[in-house]
């Protein structure tokens, strides 16, 4: 038989906390991540819109056979091994792409690093100089271009005519395949304002008091260079690299517009013209991808070069980025 408790005893045993309906460091805690993901909600429509769906949208036309007029067609494999085995333009193209990769990035990092030091040095009319290096980075594009291809033309340009003086023969540059691309690569160079500029800042932000110790120490102009200026603008170098990497693996207006004029064909609406005047020399891996994409309407090999110039760039990029490389030191 149970022994009823006390009133006394009732009241000392523990009773449990009453139950809240919500925490209120847990409330905190998802205004918060509300508040971030507000924050954040431009850069992840941003990417989902521009980057992410386009991504898939590439990988899944890849294994479709789609013309942009019937719906896509699975075929698996198809579109890769054409791309690899059957296409006779990709090896080219991937080569040029490569070519101008390795040539043209490491001329402009190296021009745009010669010229900010050059400036930063320079005593009086910076403000000139500065300018007049700048000016040409901020032509269009076609219009360089337009005016390279009549600089260098092999028979009425100016430049084949200052090298006749001198007694050289001038070649013929966007005519000769072996002379094509070098001359990308030398308009490419004549715009190197913009890696000027980010060098300069870079240059001028070293801090003074470290080159004064360095010459305490002895150390001379290439003595600096090294042991100072370099370990401080290497993750500027990275940056001029990697987003010069980037840009020439999209590489397309240029090399388009010198083949066309350079073979004669008027650039201007209805000029339909194989890329890559002359003789495939100027292809690159962009300009298959329209031509396969919007004038063969191979949706599916179009993609399949997509990715590809995607997963170099990706692999290029994580490459650079290892401290192993030597452009990053363990402190960046």
């Amino acid at each position: 038989m149970a022994i009823p408790l006390s009133r006394s005893a009732e009241s000392a045993r523990p009773r449990s906390a009453p139950a809240k309906d919500s925490d209120p460091l847990r409330r905190k805690k998802n205004r918060n991540r509300l508040k971030t993901l507000g924050f954040l909600s431009p850069w992840l429509i941003g990417f989902s819109v521009f980057f992410a769906y386009p991504l898939i949208a590439t990988v899944y036309f890849s294994f479709m056979h789609y013309n942009q007029i019937q719906a896509p067609d699975f075929v698996g494999l198809k579109n890769w091994r054409y791309v690899f085995t059957q296409m006779p333009l990709f090896g080219p193209a991937l080569w040029n792409t490569l070519w101008l990769v390795v040539v043209m990035v490491a001329l402009r990092v190296v021009f745009g690093l010669g010229i900010g030091l050059l400036i930063t040095k320079i005593k009086a009319g910076v403000g000139f100089f500065r300018t007049a290096f700048y000016l040409p980075y901020l032509a269009p594009p076609v219009a360089a271009t337009v005016a390279f291809v009549f600089l260098l033309n092999p028979s009425t340009g100016p430049v084949n005519e200052v090298l006749d003086w001198f007694g050289i023969s001038g070649p013929n540059w966007f005519n000769d395949p072996n002379w094509a691309k070098p001359s990308l690569v030398m308009l490419s160079v004549w715009g190197i304002g913009d890696l000027m500029v980010i060098f300069m800042a870079a240059l001028l932000d070293v801090p003074k008091e470290q080159y004064e110790a360095a010459e305490l120490d002895g150390a001379g102009a290439w003595g600096k260079f090294r042991f100072v200026t370099w370990p401080s603008i290497t993750p500027i170098v990275m940056f001029a690299v990697v987003t010069g990497v980037v840009q020439t693996m999209q590489y397309y207006t240029q090399a388009l517009v010198a083949g066309k004029l350079a073979s004669g064909v008027s650039v201007g609406p209805g000029s339909v013209i194989q890329p890559g005047y002359p003789e495939h020399s100027t292809l690159t891996v962009p300009q298959l991808v329209y031509s396969m994409g919007f004038q063969n309407f191979n949706t599916g090999a179009a993609c399949v070069l997509s990715l590809v110039l995607f997963a170099i760039a990706m692999a290029v990029t994580i490459l650079l980025m290892r401290k192993s490389t030597g452009l990053l030191t363990a402190e960046d």
